[in-house]
């Protein structure tokens, strides 16, 4: 899952943090793709709309 898709969907970064109970700073910390865990996470709370294995993210790993 990226993280710009994520910040999209909740509207802001601040926004996204509050959902996850996590500060920004935490937020603007990581790259440009989630944390396994807080993408499973994400996915819970967007109801499957942002899935935590995207075809994308899955690319090139043998």
């Amino acid at each position: 899952m990226k993280k710009k898709d994520a910040i999209d969907h909740f509207g802001g970064a601040n926004k996204l943090a509050q959902a996850l109970g996590c500060k920004p700073q935490a937020i603007s910390q990581w790259g440009d793709t989630i944390p396994q865990g807080r993408a499973y996470q994400i996915e819970v709370l967007t109801g499957g709309q942002l899935k935590a294995n995207q075809p994308h993210a899955a690319q090139g790993r043998a």
